[in-house]
């Protein structure tokens, strides 16, 4: 009897203790968004959001904050490599799931979560090294353009190439957790392997890999370090081949300026509360669209 209440007081203690985790955790979350708040609340008293927001000035001297440039930047470069990583990730995740053997498939899953592991200031060293001579010396004048390197091209490539492990990890788990009994079914009809996977595979995975890619998004959306080391760092509006700038970047390179002006540091906090609330968007509408998804393409 003293071992069985032994056992429930354990029980009772563990499950108290998570529960103190969670609960703390969610403190946390909504103390970042109070902070955010309050730390933003100079520069909204004497600029209007919608000012911040959509004007293009950028002018630290005379009060005037800006944002548009930085914004459409963000986009643009975030849209970019989403569509080159996303096409990109999902063939690998394929051939990794259904066409590799179990050792290949070990190596190339443990390769990749090397990758994932790896620091993104290195990803940002290597592109200075070689991605952007690269664009200045041979994609550039291939297309006719004269360009730095340092560009939004050179970005979306770099946070292209940070997004893969996500993507591709994601979606390889999705494809191994279908039931191998709806794949014996569906080719004891006669299918192929690709007739499979356009048919059953990726509508039966399609919620995980819709999750996997708007995670993904939301990641490349806050990515700060690398894009700031080869975007450029000009605060103007975004052309393929010339520097322009992202938020994260905005306040990686103002970050000295920011401590000796207030509404400059209020500006740049308000920055980083714009990408709080949109990356928690993100995060959010994932969850969302993969319940809804799992409803509708339900295989079982």
């Amino acid at each position: 009897m003293n071992k069985f209440t032994f056992r429930q007081l354990k029980d009772l203690i563990s499950s108290k203790v998570m529960l103190l985790v969670v609960i703390s955790v969610c403190l946390l979350f909504i103390s970042i968004f109070t902070l955010l708040i309050k730390s933003s609340y100079l520069i909204l008293t004497k600029q209007s959001t919608i000012d911040l927001l959509f004007s293009s000035q950028w002018k630290p001297e005379s009060y005037t904050f800006g944002f548009s440039p930085a914004i459409l930047g963000t986009f643009y470069v975030t849209l970019l490599a989403m569509l080159i990583a996303v096409p990109i990730s999902i063939m690998a995740a394929i051939y990794i799931a259904e066409y590799a053997s179990s050792r290949i498939r070990i190596y190339l899953q443990g390769f990749i979560d090397v990758l994932a592991g790896i620091p993104s200031v290195v990803f940002g060293l290597c592109a200075l090294l070689v991605l952007v001579p690269f664009v200045k010396d041979y994609v550039g004048p291939c297309l006719g353009v004269k360009t730095t390197g340092c560009c939004i091209f050179t970005a979306s490539v770099v946070l292209a190439v940070m997004i893969f492990p996500l993507i591709i990890s994601l979606t390889v788990e999705s494809l191994r957790a279908i039931p191998l009994g709806l794949k014996e079914q569906t080719l004891s009809l006669g299918t192929t392997n690709w007739q499979l996977i356009q048919l059953v595979l990726l509508k039966a995975a399609g919620p995980g890999i819709v999750s996997a890619i708007i995670l993904a998004l939301g990641r490349a959306f806050g990515e700060t370090m690398a894009v700031a080391m080869v975007i450029g760092g000009k605060n103007s509006f975004p052309s393929l081949f010339s520097a322009g700038q992202t938020l994260p970047s905005l306040i990686v390179n103002s970050f000295g300026e920011m401590m000796s002006i207030p509404e400059e540091r209020s500006a740049l906090i308000f920055v980083a509360l714009f990408l709080f609330i949109v990356v928690t968007i993100f995060n959010l509408f994932s969850c969302h669209l993969k319940n809804c998804l799992r409803e509708r393409w339900k295989y079982e």
